[in-house]
């Protein structure tokens, strides 16, 4: 341990001496380091945003509302379902995302639609009451304040978080509403913040704790949960999953609610033809956000048959999403990766070059070593030690260069960039090897010179 010390003192010292050969020396290391971190971060970065963009892009979105209706749904031997129904509860949103596997979120949502005051100016808009977890579903970011949080939705506080629309209404862009007041059904209600959604239905929302809409609708059920899958392409699957346990949960109204229709001799309204295979309708509907989005306008009997052949529909627009994201990620990183190979085999070179000049013009100084009582190894040792902290300070400089670089794309062209502790690693890594690989040859050649012949060198 102590010769290591002492090859490292001396090879500082030789490096030292020539402060602008050193730095070229380094130079193609710098910019070889300085890509790899570069290229690691903005593959991180993608795959942050291919993440990202699936998951606000609903396609790992569940919507499951209160009541079922289908209209033509006897035509097409679809169930026309019971109707409007108040059965969907809280209990029924915790049990979602308790008991069917791969839920991340079950928000609940109350809604309704009606006059929002503020500043004297008045907006007809929709006011959606939902918890906590809403905006994590949507991956929403704030232009101003924050969204609530559970315990004021637990202490049904009077807050609101508003649309980017509904602030420009009520308040105008120049001015913050975050402190001041909007009032709905004469309710007063303290601003806590603005999102910076871009879908148009949430811009001219505004969102409160559900227990508070609740109380103002004087109503103890839910018209709706939104479901977020954590495994995008799994919507599917999870919503045959909800459909079931709420089948399940809801059992006993819907038994009842079929007795009443026997007994009043309707029946065929609100279900298929005996013989056709439907079974008893739902008092809920269940829908993942690509299908909504699929058959939205559509008739029933059309809207059946697009969903009977496209029964993973999710699942298809999460592969071409990730696709093409992927491959743009991956050009990318296949140019930064020959950039960065480049580099460092020029960085390499460049190492053993000075290495080589070194040796020759320090050979009277190796004899003289060696005439002391150095061995080869100490010779090897030292050289190599020269070797690699050349390389070690270059990619120690390089680091940081990519460091730079990466905060500069993400500022000028505004490229998602992420620098991780596994490229620190990565850099350090690679610049140790190389300085090895390259530094060796030039450190084995100093070791084997005899003191004879190097003190005889001129």
């Amino acid at each position: 341990m102590p010769l290591l010390f002492t090859s490292i003192r001396l090879a500082a010292r030789a490096l030292a001496r020539n402060t602008l050969r050193t730095l070229l020396t380094m130079l193609g290391m710098i910019i070889g380091v300085g890509a790899v971190v570069t290229m690691v971060a903005l593959g991180n970065g993608a795959q942050r945003t291919v993440e990202k963009d699936v998951r606000s892009a609903g396609t790992n979105l569940v919507h499951v509302k209160a009541g079922n209706y289908t209209r033509g749904g006897e035509e097409s031997n679809i169930a026309s379902g019971l109707g409007a129904a108040t059965t969907l509860v809280v209990a029924d949103a915790e049990a979602i995302g308790r008991d069917v596997a791969g839920v991340k979120h079950a928000a609940p949502a109350v809604r309704l639609r009606g006059w929002i005051g503020g500043e004297g100016k008045r907006f007809y808009g929709q006011i959606l009451g939902t918890d906590a977890s809403f905006p994590l579903i949507y991956v929403w970011s704030f232009a101003r304040g924050r969204f609530f949080d559970e315990g004021q939705v637990a202490s049904r506080a009077n807050v609101a978080v508003l649309g980017s629309t509904v602030q420009d209404r009520l308040f105008g862009d120049a001015i913050n509403p975050v402190g001041r007041s909007i009032t709905i059904r004469d309710r007063t209600f303290a601003v806590v913040g603005v999102t910076s959604t871009t879908d148009e239905d949430q811009m001219e929302t505004v969102f409160v704790p559900y227990p508070v809409l609740q109380d103002l609708l004087g109503i103890s059920h839910l018209h709706g949960v939104t479901v977020e899958a954590a495994q995008a392409g799994d919507a599917s699957r999870i919503a045959a999953d909800v459909t079931a346990l709420l089948r399940q949960r809801h059992a006993p109204h819907i038994n009842a609610a079929m007795n009443t229709l026997r007994r009043g001799g309707v029946l065929g309204n609100q279900m298929p033809q005996a013989g056709s295979g439907g079974g008893a309708p739902d008092d809920f509907t269940v829908k993942t956000q690509a299908s909504e989005a699929l058959t939205k306008g559509l008739y029933t009997s059309v809207a059946a048959f697009v969903l009977a052949n496209m029964p993973k529909l999710d699942e298809v627009n999460l592969q071409e999403m990730t696709s093409t994201l992927e491959r743009a990620g991956t050009t990318m990183t296949a140019l930064l990766a020959g950039i960065a190979a480049i580099s460092l085999i020029v960085g390499g070179i460049g190492i053993m070059n000075i290495m080589l000049v070194s040796v020759t013009e320090r050979t009277r100084e190796i004899g003289i070593r060696r005439a002391v009582g150095a061995r080869a190894r100490d010779v090897l040792l030292q050289f190599l030690v020269e070797a690699l902290t050349l390389s070690m300070v270059g990619g120690a400089i390089g680091l940081f260069a990519g460091f730079a670089a990466s905060g500069m794309l993400t500022w000028a062209l505004e490229w998602p960039t992420a620098v991780s502790a596994s490229s620190v690693a990565l850099a350090f890594g690679i610049a140790a090897a190389v300085g090895i690989f390259f530094g060796f040859y030039p450190a084995r050649r100093a070791s084997r010179l005899t003191p004879i012949d190097a003190l005889r060198h001129e």
